[in-house]
């Protein structure tokens, strides 16, 4: 039954305090005044409509507020959290209503005091001719910097609430849980509708129906509904094109629910059949290496050597299939050659952003679902050489392989209360392969090109679940239907 309560209330349970204080902490200092703008509300270019509004990632961290045009302060040594509330115009209530008065913000947030945020000038000078400390910015160019040019610090606030952010509270997994469930309903009334539709859009609007209706209005990312081809672009969004004769669709659209995100993919037949042997057999693929990287993820495990057995296990599964030949596991791992089919991070910290603030993940700090193919290719393959641990690994590698292979790298254990996305793939985009790949000799002698060929109609197929990382292990905090259960909801069996 759908939760009729007011959606803006449910979030008076945030934990905005007991996030400054944390920050405070992280910061290591026991005086100074945290000052952070909230998202203003512009005009796009050359019109009078204002820009879509999104709150801003870090205050939203230390408010829970969603309202346009608000500011956020942190006295640290008096440990009080003032939320700065846009003026209340009577002469534009009748157009856009009104934000919350003093009395309803202290209702609805985790504050101590609320004020409207004209006087919030006056408040700043008062505070910095009576209190020692800092005024910590997120950026250089906020207007405060000229005002209190010696009293500035904003080198060490976001490294200090990226600390904080990257373990999750309890309300904030419950946030998550809650964008993971209504992105399931929406999946599996996809399924349920799929043999109806005849055009990625449909598939599209289908998820924003659903997702809508159950009070989530935003999505935590554009919906990538790729059919066909289309399922071998990482980021499709255009979402306009017809079924046709196509073999699979993949799908990847997570709703946000206060500001939390969840991050879901599943691939499945249009038909609800598999349409081909290859099909079933890239798709077993990557199931394969989602389950084996998944195995590895705990409390203290490094999600780097998950990232480096991924890409083993594709290039295992690639060899089997005939697409890979002419040299083996090492040689080919060495090469990058794996890059031109598994051409992303294997995931990525979540929360109040879908590709949240994080410690260093891989090799590359920068690598995550966004990146595309490029010249570097070996820059995706991590490098942990001398992992021990790895050995035991049931990928068939000799210990000298591996001591060849591995050469040492310092990555960060992963920690209980953090949310991280295990999203492994497969894809033939056939323009990366033939203007990257195949002109390369350092690469074209490993793909055999006549089978390859019997592939390319598979598109591409990634599976993607949000994990929890618990004491003990990790809870999987997706529930959208994936592989055979999804099969028998397409065909109408559940």
């Amino acid at each position: 039954m759908r939760d009729t309560r007011d959606f803006a209330s449910l979030f008076a349970l945030s934990s905005a305090r007991q996030h400054a204080q944390r920050v405070a902490r992280a910061l290591g200092v026991d005086q100074g005044l945290i000052h952070l703008p909230g998202e203003q509300t512009i005009n796009w270019p050359d019109s009078d409509q204002p820009r879509a509004f999104r709150q801003l990632r870090y205050f939203l961290y230390l408010s829970g507020c969603q309202e346009p045009d608000c500011f956020l302060t942190y006295d640290i040594a008096s440990d009080k959290l003032i939320l700065w509330l846009a003026p209340i115009d009577p002469r534009k209530v009748v157009w856009t209503g009104r934000g919350s008065t003093v009395h309803e913000a202290l209702e609805k947030y985790d504050i101590d005091e609320a004020r409207f945020a004209p006087s919030l000038e006056h408040f700043v000078k008062k505070w910095s001719s009576n209190n020692a400390g800092f005024i910590y910015l997120l950026h250089p160019d906020n207007a405060l910097a000229k005002d209190y040019p010696d009293r500035i610090d904003s080198e060490h606030l976001r490294p200090a609430m990226d600390a904080c952010r990257v373990v999750k509270d309890s309300h904030e997994i419950s946030l998550v849980r809650k964008a993971n469930r209504i992105s399931a309903l929406a999946h599996e009334q996809v399924l349920r509708k799929l043999r109806s539709f005849k055009n990625e859009a449909q598939v599209e609007a289908e998820i924003l129906d659903v997702c809508i209706a159950h009070g989530a209005k935003h999505q935590a990312y554009e919906i990538i509904a790729g059919s066909g081809p289309n399922a071998a672009i990482l980021h499709y969004v255009k979402n306009n094109e017809d079924f046709g004769d196509r073999q699979l669709m993949c799908l990847d659209a997570g709703a946000e629910w206060h500001g939390y995100a969840a991050d879901v993919t599943r691939t499945f037949p249009l038909s609800g059949n598999w349409p081909s042997k290859e099909a079933k057999q890239i798709y077993d693929l990557v199931q394969r290496m989602q389950t084996k990287c998944m195995d590895m993820l705990g409390p203290g495990k490094r999600f780097v050597d998950a990232q480096y057995v991924a890409h083993l296990v594709a290039i295992e599964g690639l060899l089997e299939l005939g697409i890979f030949h002419n040299g083996s596991k090492k040689d080919i791992y060495e090469a990058g050659t794996s890059v031109a089919f598994f051409p992303h991070g294997l995931g990525h910290h979540m929360g109040l952003e879908v590709h949240d603030v994080s410690t260093v993940l891989t090799k590359s700090t920068e690598m995550d679902a966004n990146d595309q193919v490029i010249p570097e290719i070996t820059q995706h393959l991590p490098d942990v050489r001398n992992n021990t641990e790895l050995g035991s690994l049931s990928t068939n590698i000799a210990p000298a392989v591996w001591n060849s292979l591995l050469s040492g790298t310092s990555a960060p254990g992963l920690r209980p209360g953090m949310i991280i996305t295990c999203e492994p793939g497969i894809y033939f985009n056939r323009e990366a392969l033939e203007t990257v790949f195949l002109p390369s000799p350092v690469h074209s002698r490993f793909i055999n090109k006549p089978v390859l060929e019997r592939f390319m109609a598979v598109g591409g197929v990634r599976i993607e679940d949000d994990l929890l990382i618990t004491e003990d292990g990790w809870e999987n905090l997706t529930t959208a239907a994936k592989g055979e259960a999804a099969l028998k909801i397409i065909r109408g069996e559940a």
